[in-house]
């Protein structure tokens, strides 16, 4: 049923309901969360603790759900969809560049606020409050995990890495097969199409999660976990902001010559959904949807948002390890030398694809310390600030990969300036998809 309520032609009045807008949502989900969160921990409200967990937990699974199957296909048709684009190899070796250029410039903002502010010092933290993780990451494990043993197991374990790997192999063949292949891609499509719509109807559901994941946060964690890892948590926040609302904006005026403030009115409503589900493969869908209204071509913007959703991130994979390394050295009392700063941005660089799109940076966090011999030991020590962490790591994630297709586009010339000057601030108000009914009134 419709929210607007118009009046019939024999009605001589209309009445409708005010149509409150997706990111008042959010906005609204967030700070209900907040309350209920402060309310079931200062009051120790058992039931409530349980309820904002189980609504909070609802909703990344059913984000989650769909990842295997929706990055498989999406990886596929976007390698497809390459054909139908003019200079499509000049576009991808543009879209890498561009992922590696800024992935660089957000890991020596990363190193740099490290050196300046110390994260580690005066933590009162010591080595044996850490706890090696169960599993670490290798360059051996990244290297030899990119291929999978079967066509199974990385479904069933969502090993999105290897997803990729196996959809790539898929896309590419279908390109060499051309017209045998069409009738396995037009299946696909109309399975990626029926994904996309049904985690859409998951993505209405943000404001709901958005109450349920900062109400836990705020149960579980408290002011007093967060007032330890003070430093540590502004200046993640603050690396993220620098890259966001700084490097990113400098570089659309620089470099794509066009206006800041259209993207991230476009944009928004995604980099909104990858704080609170903490998924940057969760929010392909949307982030695709912004990325077309922004004036990126469909079939261009469909191979980049997909691949720039499991390799593009200067949140987990660039500011958080670099970061994280020096705070990690601080408290073990090693000396991290030039050397180790140049290793630092290398695994950023190249070792980006390993933190997959999911929730969390562990994986990316182990290869960075295993990389420079820190102990592992030291991932413990940020595991329980990890959630409010990865909130701002995301959000940065996915306005990276909506940046760099609309930077690509308008260096190109390909990108649609006037949609970009008209983009949506809600892409959750329209009426793109199907018109509501209307309900008439007398």
């Amino acid at each position: 049923m419709s929210s607007d309520l118009k009046a019939s032609p024999q009605g001589p009045s209309s009445f409708r309901l005010p149509k409150v807008p997706f990111w008042a949502q959010i906005l609204l989900g967030l700070v209900l969360g907040v309350v209920l969160g402060w309310i079931a921990r200062s009051g120790d409200v058992g039931w409530l603790v349980t309820t904002l967990d189980k609504i909070g937990s609802i909703f990344v699974q059913l984000l989650k759900l769909a990842v295997a199957p929706l990055v498989f296909f999406a990886i596929l048709i976007s390698i497809t969809n390459l054909r139908n684009v003019n200079n499509a190899a000049r576009l991808a070796t543009r879209t890498l560049l561009w992922f590696m250029a800024t992935s660089l410039i957000a890991v020596a903002i990363g190193l740099a606020i490290g050196l300046i502010t110390n994260p580690g010092a005066g933590t009162d933290l010591s080595p044996k409050d850490g706890a090696k993780p169960d599993h670490a990451g290798s360059w051996l494990d990244f290297l030899t995990g990119i291929v999978p043993t079967d066509v199974i197991t990385p479904f069933t374990e969502l090993n999105v890495l290897q997803i990729v790997f196996i959809a790539a192999v898929a896309g590419v063949a279908a390109l060499q097969l051309g017209e045998k292949a069409q009738p396995i891609l037009t299946l696909s499509q109309s399975v990626l199409e029926l994904l996309q719509k049904a985690l859409w109807w998951v993505i209405r559901l943000a404001p709901l999660g958005t109450l349920g994941l900062i109400g836990t946060a705020i149960a579980d964690y408290g002011w007093n976990l967060i007032g330890k890892y003070a430093t540590f948590t502004a200046d993640i926040y603050i690396g993220c902001a620098l890259v966001m609302f700084g490097v990113y904006p400098l570089l659309l005026a620089t470099v794509a010559k066009i206006n800041p403030l259209n993207f991230f009115k476009g944009a928004w409503p995604a980099i909104q959904l990858a704080f609170v589900s903490r998924s940057s493969v969760g929010t392909m869908p949307l982030t695709q949807k912004v990325t077309e209204r922004l004036g990126v071509p469909k079939e261009y913007a469909s191979f980049a948002v997909p691949f720039g959703s499991t390799t593009k991130m200067d949140g987990c994979a660039s500011i958080y390890p670099a970061i994280a390394a020096i705070f990690i050295a601080q408290i073990f009392d090693v000396h991290l030398g030039v050397g180790d700063y140049l290793l630092i941005a290398f695994v950023s660089v190249i070792g980006s694809a390993a933190t997959a799109g999911l929730t969390g940076a562990t994986v990316m966090l182990t290869l960075t310390l295993s990389t420079l011999g820190l102990p592992l030991e030291g991932v413990g020590l940020l595991m329980a600030i990890d959630p409010v962490l990865d909130m701002m790591r995301t959000a940065t994630n996915v306005a990276g990969q909506s940046l760099i297709p609309v930077i690509v586009s308008a260096r190109e010339k390909i990108l649609d300036h006037e949609a970009y000057a008209h983009a949506s601030a809600s892409p959750l108000d329209d009426r793109e998809e199907q018109p509501e009914p209307q309900l008439a009134t007398a």
